[in-house]
């Protein structure tokens, strides 16, 4: 049996164009310079409150920071729904995870710093919703890159770490799996680069999401 769990933003959908304009928003509504999209991208994967204090140079959140992140919150919405910002799955997600889903002793579950309504919208909206079987999000763990995701999805499918491979495209994706004793491969797609991922412990880099069908499989 093998568990893959995958991150979301950045490894399935496309959603740093979104996330980036909603953060700088927040930002300008704060009153704070708003941040590159280089910035934006070196979080995606943390939780949004940790997140938004990264961004703002805080070594810790603060209650500005929990209002940033409420403003966010509140303002997320308007902007997936606005011309030009829709959340896509990157191509050959969709075949990707329609292949996985006829594969035997294989489960597929999510790891993802979204909260749990934000991850089920993308599924959702994508109809991938019978395809994730175990999830994690914001709303249940602390933030990558700590390993409880991967750990809480082992225990509640009865696997080991050492059964498990985590996919995302982000360093703290890497760095959890690795927490959790768990194989780590990165996406070359997403936030991170390829050079990144390897100093963060990626045992695989894939370069079109088809390469994971053997390297899930792989004892």
């Amino acid at each position: 049996m093998k568990l893959a769990l995958f991150d979301c933003d950045g490894t399935l959908v496309d959603s740093a164009g979104t996330i980036h304009e909603t953060m700088r928003r927040t930002f300008l509504a704060f009153g704070k310079p708003e941040p590159t999209l280089a910035l934006t991208k070196s979080i995606m994967g943390l939780t949004l409150d940790i997140a938004i204090a990264r961004i703002d140079g805080k070594p810790h959140v603060d209650d500005e920071a929990l209002a940033m992140t409420a403003h966010y919150k509140s303002l997320f919405t308007d902007v997936r729904h606005a011309p030009g910002f829709s959340e896509p799955l990157f191509a050959g997600v969709r075949e990707l995870l329609d292949h996985l889903a006829g594969v035997e002793h294989l489960i597929v579950g999510a790891v993802t710093g979204k909260s749990r309504r934000g991850l089920r919208y993308i599924l959702e909206t994508h109809g991938l919703e019978s395809h994730i079987h175990v999830a994690r999000t914001a709303d249940d763990c602390p933030s990558k890159p700590h390993p409880a995701m991967v750990m809480e999805c082992c225990a509640e499918t009865g696997m080991t770490p050492a059964q498990t491979v985590v996919i995302g495209d982000a360093i703290y994706d890497m760095q959890m799996a690795r927490a959790a004793g768990a194989k780590a491969i990165g996406v070359s797609w997403g936030s991170a680069s390829v050079e990144d991922l390897q100093v963060a412990g990626a045992d695989a880099i894939v370069y079109h999401p088809a390469e994971l069908i053997e390297l899930i499989m792989q004892e």
